[in-house]
């Protein structure tokens, strides 16, 4: 039970940071508001509302049991008492019956109080109308042959200071609430700018500077972060720089092996030596391509199908073909992953006959689907095959060239992108390349 209950509040609140700490703000005070407003209405605003409501009644009352005398002079003479003392403005109508009565509004506090003194006092015999005039209320009592008319202001039966208390409570909370939406703002505005750069970080982006700001411990977190990103940057280009240098550093012995390769008589021993030299170069080739993968780059922004059809013009036509979404804009290292998709098209090609890439827009990823109709992978092999240096060679034959960092590089292109490589068996009864980059 405690469980489900759990779930369900999770679900209704906020997920973000600012819309949390506002509510945390802002529902005590909402809560105190609407405490304040139901004990001012119960214990003073209808409370006064009764009993300024019974006065008026039991006025009126007065006024229609001494109405009754048969001096005329006496009945003028009590109506301009009453017009002058209670401000009323009092009327009969000779041979008029009771208009009919219209729907109760029972949410009206006025009303009810209203109907409930009037019911007391004169059974069913009236009528009153509180929403024809703005500031005044027609009231029709049942007299003899005919009606007896008042009008007198809303203000005998409704207290004014209901409106300024309306007011005053209404006001400070608002001005309140919007003093905690700036200062919360201020508070959470550090918080997201360190996901933000955490996140491109994540990415692979590369940026120079990031300044921390806001509370102290936001700070320090941030400054933290800060020096772990430049220990990261500093031992990623270390790596990729003595990677790259030991690939070029052995170029050179390997160049002078093949000059004095060309100077053996013995050319069955030259050919075979020759063919391990061609192996090496190009173990270091791929070895480079590894390191450069490693080297900042800016991002941009660009159709991701574009950049597909200016990679597949180097192809025949009849054995890659395409099938696109549309308006793919994304932002990514455009060299990187035109590296990344040359590379699958390349290892497609080499072990089948047929590539289809298609793109697809979900919601906040963009996946692109290489397949190709080749020998595929065994599923027990897939998390193996994008480890740097692996090779199967059980279902792709020996006689192939790579040292296997063909998918391992692949695979770190997407990653530093923040997306996902999955391989699976493809419809074309090979391997499907699936890669998925959030926008």
């Amino acid at each position: 039970m405690f469980y489900g209950l759990n779930n369900l509040i999770k679900k209704i609140l906020p997920k973000g940071l600012f819309y949390r700490s506002l509510l945390i703000v802002a529902a005590p005070i909402i809560l105190l508001q609407i405490i304040i407003t139901i004990v001012f209405f119960d214990s003073l605003w209808i409370k006064a509302n009764k009993g300024m409501t019974r006065s008026l009644v039991s006025e009126i009352k007065t006024l229609h049991d001494v109405y009754g005398t048969n001096n005329e002079d006496e009945k003028k003479s009590i109506v301009n008492l009453y017009n002058k003392n209670f401000d009323f403005v009092i009327s009969f109508i000779e041979n008029e019956n009771l208009p009919k009565l219209q729907k109760e509004r029972w949410y009206s506090p006025m009303d009810r109080s209203l109907r409930r003194e009037l019911k007391s006092a004169f059974g069913q015999s009236y009528w009153f109308n509180t929403t024809k005039y703005k500031e005044v209320i027609d009231l029709r009592i049942k007299y003899m042959d005919g009606i007896l008319q008042v009008f007198f202001h809303k203000d005998k039966i409704s207290p004014s200071s209901a409106r300024i208390f309306a007011l005053w409570i209404t006001l400070p909370g608002f001005l309140l609430i919007t003093i905690a939406i700036i200062f919360l703002k201020n508070q959470t505005r550090p918080i997201v700018n360190l996901a933000k750069a955490a996140e491109r970080f994540g990415k692979g982006e590369f940026f120079k500077e990031f300044r921390p700001s806001g509370a102290k411990e936001i700070r320090q977190a941030a400054y933290e972060f800060d020096r772990m990103r430049k220990r990261i940057s500093v031992h990623l280009n270390q790596r990729s720089e003595m990677l790259s240098g030991i690939s070029h550093d052995l170029r050179t012995p390997l160049t002078r092996l093949k000059l004095q390769l060309a100077l053996i008589k013995q050319q069955d021993l030259a050919k075979k030596m020759s063919e391990d030299i061609d192996e090496m170069e190009r173990m270091l080739n791929e070895y480079l391509e590894f390191s450069r993968n490693q080297k900042n780059e800016e991002t941009a922004t660009i159709n991701i199908n574009d950049l597909i059809l200016e990679i597949i013009k180097k192809y025949d036509s009849k054995k890659v073909n395409t099938s696109f979404d549309k308006n793919l804009e994304i932002n990514i290292r455009p060299t990187a992953i035109k590296r990344c998709l040359v590379n699958l098209v390349d290892n497609g090609l080499c072990y089948g006959e047929i590539v289809k890439i298609s793109t697809k827009k979900t919601n906040g990823d963009l996946m692109i689907f290489i397949d190709d109709n080749g020998p595929g992978i065994p599923e027990d092999e897939y998390q193996n095959v994008i480890k740097p240096f692996y090779r199967i060679d059980k279902s792709r034959s020996q006689n192939k060239s790579g040292v296997g960092l063909g998918l391992a590089i692949t695979n770190d292109i997407i990653r530093a992108h923040g997306g996902k490589m999955i391989l699976e068996k493809s419809h074309l009864n090979g391997l499907r390349v699936k890669i998925s980059l959030p926008f």
